[in-house]
């Protein structure tokens, strides 16, 4: 009875606050991921690569079967040429997440300082490091958010977008965030910073997913017309990251057939969720 009161509780809430409370969920697993930190400040790369391999197989299904054949549905439901906003939409959401790369000032896993990416500045190591992972959490927030506006602001003339499929969403996306939480906190507790901070800047990196779920929601809902266009942009945001950060991530330590399988399961999970709960 309980579950069946909460149940009716939040398909009750409006799409905004489904998708807050979705990006809420997903943000609460980043901390938990980062809360390992408070345990153990040594986690084997085999672990940890297999582990963003797992992130990685996640957002490569969610894109697909979450985000793409709705895009596609929606817009022929619409009377679109339906490959058209899935192209379209594809190809920005990469474009936008090239164009953050190449400005927003930060440093991927594992590489030294030097390295850093976007515009040159004298911000600290820790910092650029947990700003990469934010980076990429933002498409994530975006394509819940967007899943919930469409399910529960009933514009998806289609049908396709349902409330359990963007609650499907959301839980493969929260299952990925926790190694991404573990990814960044522990490495930087490993570096000799304190736990509360390691823990700290692992859990920030999450922070932005409640927010763009927000956006995402209420930009569907105020222009529906541009709702398959919104499902394939947060789509090509989160392969572009994949592709650009989270394999070549999970492979840098010579751990190729672990980070490969990794990938594999997180795809095959994601699936089942969307299919099944969808």
């Amino acid at each position: 009875m309980e579950f069946e009161a909460i149940k009716t509780w939040f398909f009750e809430l409006s799409p905004v606050m489904q998708a807050l409370m979705g990006g809420l969920f997903t943000w609460t697993l980043t901390a938990l991921g980062a809360g390992l930190v408070f345990f153990t400040k040594n986690v084997g790369y085999k672990l940890l690569d297999s582990m963003l391999g797992f992130a990685a197989g996640v957002m490569i299904a969610a894109s697909v079967w979450s985000l793409i054949i709705p895009s596609i549905d929606m817009a022929e439901g619409q009377g679109y040429i339906p490959w058209i906003p899935a192209v379209i939409g594809f190809i920005s959401g990469a474009v936008f997440l090239r164009i953050c790369d190449a400005y927003l000032p930060h440093l991927h896993l594992g590489q030294p300082k030097q390295e850093a990416e976007g515009v040159v500045t004298t911000w600290r190591r820790t910092t650029l490091l947990v700003l990469a992972i934010t980076l990429h959490n933002i498409p994530e927030g975006l394509a819940v958010g967007v899943l919930f506006g469409a399910a529960a602001g009933g514009i998806d003339p289609t049908g396709t977008a349902t409330v359990a499929g963007a609650i499907a969403l959301a839980l493969g996306i929260g299952i990925q965030n926790f190694p991404e939480g573990v990814a960044v906190s522990v490495p930087l507790r490993r570096e000799g910073v304190s736990m509360g901070k390691s823990f700290n800047y692992g859990q920030l990196s999450g922070v932005v997913e409640p927010i763009s779920a927000v956006i995402g929601a209420a930009a569907v809902l105020m222009v529906q017309p541009i709702l398959p266009y919104a499902l394939a942009f947060a789509a090509g945001a989160m392969m572009f990251v994949v592709v650009e950060e989270l394999i070549p991530e999970s492979q840098q330590h010579g751990h190729t057939d672990l980070a490969t399988l990794g990938t594999m399961i997180g795809f095959c999970v994601m699936m089942v969720l969307d299919v099944a709960l969808g």
